[in-house]
C-alpha cells in the first residue's frame, strides 16, 4: 500500500514519524533520514513542527504553532509533504511503505572501528608526509613519477592491462576512503560505476553524511584526494630512500604518476565531483547540480521565448532559493553550462577520433598476421576497449534506461494516436 492511499491527513491524524536526524544549517534546518540518506531543508516552523508531531494530533500541532508562531501553519499540508519524501511511518496507526534503507557495503564495520579516521591528527599526518614529498620532489626532481615511467614493460598489452589494473585499484581505494570515513561519521554507504558525461566512474554514495557535522562531510568528500594524494607521496619518498630499483621501481613510479592523475578530475565541478560537492557545502546549498540545471533550463526557455514570441515566459526556479543560495546556483549555472560543453567538444573532437584509431590500429594489427606478440598487445588494446564499452553501456542503461523506455513509450503513443485518427 502507498502512503497516499492508506489514510488521508486531517486535523485529527495522529502522525509517526520514521527516525529523523536534525541539524541547524544557517537560517534552516536539515531534516533526514541517514538509513536512506534522504535529507530536506526546512524553514524554523518546520522543524518545530517535526519536534511537535510526536505529541498529539495535527490540530494539536496546528495550534502550538498558532500560539507560538501568530501565525496559522498548514501543519496537514507539511505532513502530505513528508509523506512524499518517506520521512512518515504511520498515519493513525496504519504503517506507509516507504524507500527501504539504502543498501550499504560492509555492514560490519561499525563507526567506533574506524573514527579515528576523522581525528585531526589524521588530516594533519597526511599533510606532512605529502609536504615531506613534495620538499623531496623540488630538491631531486628525478623523483617525482614521469609519464615516461608509465612504460615499465616492453610489452604494449602488459602496459596498457597493467596499468588499467592499477587505475582501478587505485579508483578503488580512492571510492574506500569516502565509504570508511561516511561510516566513521555514522553514515552508510555503497560503492557502485555510473557514467557521468562520456566517462565511466566509480561512485560511493554516501548520503546520509549530510547528517553529521561539516567538519566531519568535508573530510568524507577530501578523503579522496588525500588518499592519492598519500600514494603519491609514498612513491616518490620510497624512490628517495632507494627502497625499489628495475621494474619494481618502474611500477612504483607508475602507481605515483596514476595515483596523482586521479586529482585533476575531481577539480571538475561542472560534474558532481569531490571538489563540486566541497563548494555546494561551502555555498549552503541542498542540491546545486539540480538548481544549477533548472536554471540552465530556464535560461534556454527564456531564449526561446523571446526568438519565436509563443507562450508565457517560464518562471525562474532560482527564485524560490534564498539570496545567498540564489547568487550561488546562478555563478554556477555558468561554470555547469561551459564546463559541460568543452567536455563534450572535447570528446567529440579528441577523444571519440583518438579512440576509433587506435582500435582501428590494434584491430588491423590483431587480424594482419602479426608476431605473437603484436597480436598479443593488439588483442589487450581491443579487450580493454570492450571492457570500457560494456561498462559504460551498462551503467548509462542503469540511471537513464527508464526514461529512455518511456520517451519511447510516449513516441509509439503519439505515432498511433495519429495512425488511428
Amino acid at each position: 500500500m502507498s502512503g497516499a492511499g492508506v489514510a488521508a491527513v486531517d486535523g485529527s491524524s495522529v502522525v509517526r514519524l520514521h527516525p529523523l536526524h536534525v541539524r541547524a544549517d544557517g537560517d534552516s534546518w536539515v531534516v533526514g533520514r541517514v538509513d536512506t540518506g534522504d535529507f530536506i531543508a526546512v524553514p524554523p516552523v518546520g522543524h518545530r513542527a517535526i519536534t511537535l508531531l510526536s505529541r498529539g494530533t495535527v490540530d494539536d500541532v496546528r495550534a502550538r504553532l498558532r500560539d507560538e508562531t501568530g501565525g496559522d501553519v498548514d501543519v496537514a499540508a507539511f505532513v502530505s509533504a513528508l509523506v512524499d519524501v518517506g520521512f512518515v511511518a504511520e498515519i493513525d496507526g496504519h504503517r506507509l511503505e516507504s524507500a527501504p534503507p539504502a543498501g550499504s557495503m560492509f555492514p560490519w564495520l561499525r563507526p567506533h572501528h574506524v573514527r579515528w579516521l576523522l581525528h585531526p591528527a589524521v588530516a594533519v599526518a597526511t599533510g606532512a608526509v605529502v609536504g615531506v614529498a613534495v620538499v623531496a620532489a623540488l630538491r631531486d626532481p628525478t623523483l617525482a613519477p614521469r609519464h615516461r615511467d608509465l612504460l615499465w614493460s616492453g610489452s604494449g598489452g602488459a602496459v596498457v592491462l597493467g596499468n588499467l589494473a592499477l587505475v582501478w585499484a587505485l579508483i578503488l581505494l580512492h571510492e574506500l576512503a569516502h565509504l570508511l570515513t561516511a561510516r566513521a561519521a555514522g553514515a552508510p554507504g555503497r560503492m557502485s560505476l555510473g557514467t557521468r558525461l562520456q566517462f565511466l566512474v566509480a561512485q560511493t554514495d554516501v548520503s546520509g553524511v549530510w547528517a553529521a557535522p561539516r567538519r566531519a562531510r568535508l573530510t568524507v568528500y577530501l578523503a579522496g584526494i588525500a588518499t592519492n594524494l598519500v600514494v603519491w607521496a609514498v612513491a616518490v619518498l620510497v624512490r628517495g630512500v632507494g627502497g625499489v630499483d628495475g621494474r619494481a621501481g618502474a611500477v612504483v613510479a607508475a602507481v605515483g604518476l596514476l595515483s596523482l592523475t586521479l586529482v585533476p578530475v575531481q577539480f571538475l565541478v561542472f560534474m558532481r565531483t569531490d571538489v563540486y560537492f566541497v563548494i555546494q557545502d561551502l555555498a549552503g546549498c541542498a542540491n546545486l547540480y539540480a538548481d544549477g540545471s533548472a536554471y540552465a533550463r530556464h535560461l534556454g526557455a527564456r531564449l526561446r521565448h523571446r526568438l519565436l514570441r509563443r507562450g508565457v515566459p517560464p518562471g525562474d526556479p532560482s527564485l524560490r532559493l534564498g539570496a545567498r543560495e540564489r547568487a550561488a546556483v546562478r555563478a554556477y549555472t555558468a561554470v555547469l553550462v561551459a564546463g559541460t560543453a568543452a567536455c563534450l567538444a572535447v570528446a567529440a573532437l579528441v577523444t571519440v577520433p583518438v579512440s576509433v584509431a587506435v582500435l582501428t590500429a590494434a584491430l588491423h594489427a590483431a587480424v594482419g598476421g602479426g608476431s605473437t606478440r603484436e597480436v598479443l598487445d593488439a588483442g589487450a588494446v581491443l579487450g580493454a576497449g570492450a571492457l570500457f564499452t560494456v561498462l559504460w553501456t551498462r551503467a548509462w542503461w542503469r540511471r537513464h534506461g527508464s526514461r529512455v523506455r518511456q520517451a519511447i513509450s510516449r513516441t509509439r503513443h503519439r505515432l498511433g494516436g495519429r495512425w488511428t485518427a
